[in-house]
């Protein structure tokens, strides 16, 4: 263990003992947690144990609160929060915990509230911005927007919230730009660097929408969003084992998360399938030969008369139609018909072939595919989650 991360896991430990905290208190410990992976491990462990004491009340139920919020579980935050001491801690880490259940009209109540007690006001009316924007109501963002940069000019938080409205006017590189400077002000800002993944995913920037995403997730608190963008990322680069990790750090904490899980399902099913190069081959040719025009052959004037006026323009479509159909059409006999199935069997075809495989199993282009599974796809950029704010386990 070097230097850096003894002394993280050291401040970690430190952090836990505390009685109280505070919100200084919740900044360094999440700083801490950004700096070294690993005490995000320590820190669960250290909340498990906090959980283990009982019920919890007043300081020590707002301490448990703030633990379960840095891990993502809002419900039992929220649970917590309520046995906690009535105070500008409480009441922000409620409206942040609404606020990820995308619970926003509770959670701008407790911003409020967390205002009237003290809590740093432009921050609140940062995060309630935002609630305007996620709810559609852009010309109040907007609105609320002016009067809060006359307060908060230069601040992280009023680039990525100039971002989030460029954004809205569909001013992507601008708003790009936006999201960097509250990066370079603000250790990373992650709701920034979400936004600027997600831009680059869908312009097809794979590999910095890849670097953000990754780094989004290196640290609680951890979007879900991120980790299911990625997922698809990894899948479509066929790196399925990284995918299903992805996609399982998402069902820890929220196991009827339906969306991943029918991304696991279908990185599951990747798993088992293989790609017969030679097959594929074989099923071109056969497509091939399908769409020759019957014009390429020599019949007799009748035969080729009577094929096209039977709409028939292809060795694809002769597969599709019997022999009874052929002899029931006017002036078409016998000696017709032989032309056609010896022009057939030259190509190692016959008539009605198609009809009768259609009950058999379709071709498959060499993709072993497990039962119970669906063949997996790679999603369109419209797939991806578009909002950080559903949080998964650190």
């Amino acid at each position: 263990m070097d230097e850096t991360t003894g002394k993280t896991m050291e401040t970690v430990t430190e952090m836990a003992a505390k009685d109280v905290w505070t919100a200084e208190d919740y900044n360094q410990l999440v700083a801490a947690l950004f700096r070294v992976g690993q005490a995000t491990d320590k820190f669960a462990a250290l909340t498990a144990k906090m959980e283990a004491a009982g019920e919890a009340k007043g300081p020590a139920a707002l301490k448990l609160g703030i633990a379960y919020y840095i891990l993502c579980r809002f419900d039992k935050a929220l649970a917590a929060l309520a046995n906690a001491t009535d105070n500008k801690e409480r009441r922000f880490f409620q409206a942040m915990a609404l606020k990820n259940l995308r619970q926003y009209a509770k959670a701008d109540e407790e911003f409020e509230r967390a205002k009237a007690r003290g809590w740093d006001e432009r921050e609140v009316e940062a995060q309630r911005i935002e609630i305007l924007v996620l709810t559609g109501d852009v010309a109040a963002a907007k609105k609320a927007m002016t009067a809060y940069e006359k307060k908060a000019s230069g601040t992280p938080d009023a680039a990525y919230l100039r971002g989030l409205l460029l954004e809205q006017d569909g001013a992507g590189e601008k708003a790009c730009e936006a999201y960097d400077q509250a990066r370079t002000l603000g250790q990373g800002h992650p709701r920034a660097t979400f936004r600027l993944a997600y831009y680059c995913d869908l312009h097809g920037d794979t590999e910095r929408a890849m670097e953000l995403y990754r780094e989004c997730i290196s640290a609680p608190p951890v979007f879900a969003n991120a980790l299911l963008n990625l997922a698809v990322l990894y899948e479509d680069a066929g790196d399925y084992g990284r995918a299903g990790d992805c996609l399982r750090r998402i069902l820890v904490t929220q196991p009827n998360h339906e969306r991943a899980k029918l991304f696991l399902k279908d990185v599951e099913a990747s798993k088992t399938m293989f790609f017969d190069e030679d097959q594929a081959k074989r099923i071109a040719h056969h497509n091939a030969i399908l769409d020759i025009p019957v014009t390429d052959f020599e019949l007799s004037v009748r035969a080729r008369n009577c094929l096209k006026k039977m709409n028939i323009r292809v060795l694809g479509d002769l597969v599709r139609t019997t022999e009874s159909e052929l002899l029931g059409y006017k002036n078409f006999g016998e000696t017709s018909l032989k032309e056609i199935k010896d022009m057939l069997s030259a190509k190692g075809l016959r008539l009605g072939q198609a009809l009768e495989d259609e009950g058999q199993a379709p071709i498959t282009l060499g993709l072993d595919i497990a039962p119970e599974t669906h063949v997996a796809s790679c999603p369109p950029p419209s797939s991806r989650s578009s909002s950080p704010f559903a949080l998964a386990p650190p």
